[in-house]
């Protein structure tokens, strides 16, 4: 049968990839130029992606589903618990797994701990070294040589995803493992994330951005409206960034609210971007006292285990 695909009788590969690895590699960052829009939120700081998010790549080759998975690490409260399950149980749901690192050959415990994971799944596995434009070739070389005895490996590729090297490389490798089969999505599908969810994480990318290093951590963002007026002319949107101190409301909004503007405005501008429309974007700030220490709270703001098992 793979015999008679391969000679031309227009089959196609299509297949779901987890992308896999520690907070802060470029997980984000890669999946938005494989596809070639933003659709997952990146910044500096560590655990920025929280959920699971889906996005589709096409070609005349097949289609291919990445799933974008937070990164792995040492849960220190409920919504820590819900990150580490969404990244671990995404491996339960997909045909191949790109395991993505930064360059050295240093091989910590959290790399030990992922190695263990993928030895368990039993899934064609891609090592993927990114950022390779911020160091010397031979440092390239000693992190390849250091993982290929850690677990097995179909392919080794290496990328800077921040500027697009290689990222052809990495579709060849990908279609290579994916089996032969229909797309699960139209052509034209980018991604499975409702609008309200995209536009609730660029507002919290903004704050990410705009705030210190404490802050961003303990925030979640609520769409409490988001609709079109009747004319099309304009989507209003209302939302509420939530926080756990009420010396961190204060940080948010800012001197006479300055830092909350700042925020609504960098977000407006992206969220009018991806609605290719006008949009009236209204932010308010409330205070819930350790909110990612409950269970109720953490699936009130959108960090449900139990929706990622559907």
């Amino acid at each position: 049968m793979e015999a008679g695909m391969e000679t031309g009788t227009g089959a196609i590969k299509s297949g779901f990839v987890a992308l896999i690895g520690r907070p802060n590699v470029g997980k984000s960052t890669l999946m938005n130029h494989l596809i070639g829009q933003k659709i997952a939120i990146t910044s500096r700081k560590p655990q920025t992606t929280r959920n699971r998010i889906q996005t589709i790549y096409n070609s005349e080759r097949g289609q291919i589903v990445f799933l974008d998975t937070p990164g792995i690490h040492k849960a220190k409260n409920k919504l820590g618990e819900y990150m580490v399950y969404a990244a671990e149980s995404s491996l339960k749901d997909v045909d191949a797994v790109m395991w993505l690192i930064e360059p050295g050959d240093y091989i910590g415990a959290a790399e030990q701990h992922i190695a263990k994971m993928l030895d368990r799944c039993g899934l064609p596995i891609i090592l993927v070294i990114n950022k390779i434009d911020k160091v010397k070739k031979e440092v390239v070389q000693s992190t390849m040589e250091a993982y290929r005895n850690i677990t097995r490996f179909e392919d080794i590729v290496c990328v800077s995803a921040l500027h697009s090297r290689n990222l052809e490389a990495l579709i060849d490798s990908l279609f290579r493992v994916l089996p032969y089969g229909p797309r699960f999505f139209s052509e034209e599908t980018i991604t499975d994330q409702p609008m309200r969810q995209i536009a609730s994480e660029m507002i919290r990318e903004k704050a990410l951005r705009s705030l210190g290093e404490e802050i961003p951590h303990g925030i979640a963002v609520v769409i409490d409206k988001m609709r079109e007026r009747p004319d099309g002319s304009i989507t209003d949107i209302e939302a509420t960034i939530i926080c756990e101190r009420e010396s961190h409301k204060g940080i948010i909004i800012g001197k006479n609210g300055a830092m909350l503007k700042k925020i609504g405005t960098e977000a407006r501008k992206e969220i009018e971007t991806m609605l290719g429309g006008k949009v009236n974007l209204k932010l308010w700030v409330k205070v819930r006292k350790d909110w990612r220490e409950s269970d109720i709270l953490v699936k009130n703001y959108g960090y449900d285990k139990k929706e990622l098992r559907e």
